[in-house]
């Protein structure tokens, strides 16, 4: 397989992050960002305007990149029931928007995510960044976790996708 590239995303509600990574040869185990960012949304907004936005925005960069497969981070417990039941909200148009794209979803906790891509399913956040600094070779640390973190959840499909070669 050649020229393949995977959209990673980090849902959030008033911040989704989001990586495109491409590669012209999973043998060679070469990982290209083309872009990321975060999409940000007004907290002020209502829930449906929110997800609306992400809805929108999310939809313009599939159109844009048109990635071969994409991964998200799947809804990992916590103590605030309010803030997982937003995260589906946004996973739910994201994967809705990717859905209608025909683009494959594969799902990774953080955990897994983790272990992809410094080794440890109990690394820090710092630790994701400097390891996702180091295999992109970027010049800068991204600017937010958002970013970070769907940049290694990229990542780690990519390490999916190359054992199952």
């Amino acid at each position: 397989m050649s020229k393949f590239t995977i959209l990673g995303i980090d849902p959030g509600t008033t911040a989704t992050g989001y990586a495109f990574l491409y590669t012209d040869s999973l043998e060679k185990n070469v990982l290209i960002p083309i872009e990321y960012g975060v999409i940000k949304v007004n907290p002020r907004l209502s829930l449906q305007q929110r997800i609306s936005e992400i809805y929108d925005r999310i939809k313009a960069l599939i159109q844009k990149f048109k990635p071969d497969e994409s991964s998200i981070e799947t809804i990992f417990y916590s103590k605030n029931i309010k803030s997982i039941l937003s995260m589906g909200d946004a996973r739910g148009v994201i994967m809705l928007a990717l859905a209608q794209e025909d683009i494959p979803v594969f799902e990774y906790s953080p955990r897994e995510i983790k272990k992809a891509v410094v080794g440890n399913g109990n690394a820090s956040k710092k630790q994701v960044q400097y390891m996702v600094k180091a295999i992109l070779k970027l010049k800068d640390v991204p600017s937010s976790y958002d970013v970070t973190d769907a940049l290694a959840i990229a990542i780690c499909h990519f390490n999916r996708i190359e054992k199952n070669l």
